[in-house]
Order: structure tokens, then C-alpha cells, then sequence
């Protein structure tokens, strides 16, 4: 596959991730709200394990299973979250997201999500993209619904987190090219 390219929106730069971003990725991603609201970050969050998740990375890019970039202030370069697409089989793919409590808003989120989503679409040739967060935290999908996904429904018993049983949220999207073509 061809090199990563770089993602702009009026305020970000979504940009591949590089190994010296995992001190900075366990010291955002290590917040116990961040764990709250993602369905596969660990708290704690194991020392080591940035590193780790950013060599898989570039081979998640390379055999098209994955898209995930680095969520950096266009101001500064600051890195404040991570967003991306995986699970890319089947012209579908799965949207996952973080930011830093620092950084909570200011609309990152949203506008780091909305340019993933039509990167997915229109340089991916993706016809539904989907999206998924515990029920007990609904604001990962607030997101979800600001980007235009539409709540499809509660998956009851989905996932086991630390021996206890969680709901998940589903959502989902179609490509506005594949919408109009079944219209």
C-alpha cells in the first residue's frame, strides 16, 4: 500500500503516529477517562504499551486493516488524541477515537472524526463505516451523531470488562456515494 498521507481540517493535523509520540500517547491515554469512554484502552495503562501499539501501526496500514493517525494541533504540532478506522474488511470499517482531558470541548473530536470518516469514504472507497462505545458513557456517542451517524442499537451483554458485563452502543453510516446509487 502506498505511504499514509497526511489529513488537514481548519485546525488538525492528522498524521501517522511515530514511535517518539508513546510517552506523550501513555500519559493521555492513561486517564481513566479516557479507558471510561474507549472500549480498548487499558487502565491502567501498562508502561510499554504505547510503543508497542505504534509498531502495529504501520503493518495495520500497510496490509489495509487499519487507518489511525496522530490528532496534532496545527498551531503547535501538539499531539492531543488519536483517531482512525479499523477493522477495514468488506468496504466497511470501524471509527475510534480519544482525546486528551486537556484538550476536551473544543470540538477536536468531532473535527479529527468528521475528516476520518471522508477519508474512509471518498480515498478508501468505504461504503459503511461504523462506530460502537459503552452505554454507561455516552459521550463518545455524542460524537458519533455530530459526525451524522445514526444510532442503530444496544448490543445488551456485548463485552466483559474486568468480570462484568457491558452494553455497547452501535452506530453506523453509509457512504453518501452508495446512499444516493440505493435511493
Amino acid at each position: 500500500m502506498t505511504r499514509q498521507p497526511l489529513l488537514t481540517t481548519p485546525r488538525l493535523i492528522l498524521r501517522p503516529f511515530q514511535l517518539a509520540d508513546a510517552t506523550k500517547v501513555q500519559e493521555l491515554a492513561g486517564k481513566i477517562e479516557i479507558a471510561n469512554g474507549t472500549i480498548n484502552i487499558p487502565h491502567p495503562y501498562p508502561n510499554g504499551a504505547a510503543g508497542q501499539w505504534i509498531g502495529r501501526l504501520l503493518a495495520g496500514w500497510n496490509s489495509g486493516q487499519s487507518a489511525i493517525y496522530a490528532i496534532t494541533l496545527k498551531s503547535n504540532e501538539q499531539l492531543i488524541g488519536c483517531v482512525g478506522l479499523h477493522n477495514i474488511e468488506s468496504q466497511s470499517a470501524q471509527i475510534g477515537y480519544w482525546i486528551g482531558l486537556p484538550f476536551w470541548g473544543n470540538g477536536y473530536c468531532t473535527e479529527a472524526a468528521t475528516r476520518i470518516a471522508e477519508f474512509g469514504f471518498n480515498k478508501l472507497n468505504l461504503d459503511l463505516i461504523y462506530g460502537q462505545h459503552f452505554s454507561r458513557e455516552p459521550h463518545p456517542g455524542k460524537v458519533l451523531e455530530k459526525i451524522g451517524m445514526n444510532h442503530v442499537m444496544t448490543k445488551q451483554d456485548a463485552i466483559r470488562v474486568n468480570m462484568i458485563s457491558e452494553n455497547i452502543e452501535y452506530y453506523e453510516m453509509r457512504s453518501p456515494i452508495s446512499a444516493a446509487a440505493t435511493a
